[in-house]
């Protein structure tokens, strides 16, 4: 594996940004309209004495919420952006391998989030005196685990765009939204159904922000949420790898490769 090759392709992605408008404010737009929303809804619900807890725990939600929204986000978009330059096939045409382009768009997403994650942090400080460091030593697996979850989440979809083409392009924007009513990310797993608790915790996101919400409460983060959300993180990153390299193959075996990008 080649560093200066992953390098590279991460170079190729912040030239395209550099030139692109929209591509800049989306770091941007999206993450600070959710911050004003749930920060001035936090603001409220503090001054008129509701819950004290209840703001920060919103905004903690939400920062790690769009933390996982955006590493997989990037990862699927960094994607689509070669489909979308008609450059896919220049870059298999190279000594690139495909486990370095895998990596090349985990590590994409991990320097756009350390931009939006910095801004939403200073931010929720300046707006709201909140401190996203309040969680920490705690914040170090929880942001780790949540980042690994995206990685798996981003490449799948990736997977499924490298299957069936641009049609399937929605899936980058829309999928990872499935696991926000049910990952426990704004309220405790305790509100839902019964029945359903145990189906949402083979999942990590539940592990995770129970997790969160148990730091800022005050308590020890729960070792055995950890467990569980890295466990799960590994089973899920693994068998994105794997559906990943099957969807490659089968499209190079079939001519796809050249077809996405008609």
């Amino acid at each position: 594996m080649s560093w200066g090759r992953i390098w590279a392709l991460n170079l190729r992605q912040l030239f395209l940004m550099r030139r692109s408008f929209a591509r800049i404010t989306d770091l941007f737009y999206w993450p600070l309209l959710d911050l004003f929303f749930y920060g001035f809804l936090s603001l409220y619900l503090g001054t008129e004495g509701r819950v004290p807890l209840l703001a920060g725990v919103l905004l903690g939600a939400l920062i790690l919420w769009d933390l996982f929204f955006r590493v997989q986000q990037a990862i699927s978009v960094s994607f689509l952006t070669e489909l979308w330059t008609r450059n896919l096939i220049n870059i298999f045409v190279t000594p690139v391998t495909l486990a370095e382009f895998v990596v090349a768009m985990m590590l994409w997403g991990m320097i756009k989030i350390s931009i939006t994650a910095t801004l939403m942090a200073a931010v929720a400080f300046v707006l709201y005196q909140f401190n996203i460091f309040v969680l920490g030593i705690s914040l170090v697996p929880l942001v780790t685990s949540l980042i690994v979850f995206a990685w798996a989440v981003g490449t799948a979809i990736t997977a499924v765009i490298l299957r069936y083409g641009q049609s399937a392009e929605t899936l980058a924007w829309s999928l990872a939204f499935l696991f926000q009513p049910f990952g426990a990310v704004f309220f405790p797993v305790s509100v839902y159904p019964p029945w359903l608790r145990p189906v949402l915790l083979i999942f990590p996101l539940p592990h995770i922000f129970e997790g969160m919400r148990a730091v800022l409460a005050g308590q020890p983060l729960p070792s055995p949420q950890l467990v569980w959300a890295f466990g799960l993180d590994a089973i899920y990153l693994l068998g994105a790898f794997a559906f990943f390299a099957f969807m490659f193959s089968l499209a190079r075996r079939r001519g796809l490769l050249l077809k996405l990008q008609d």
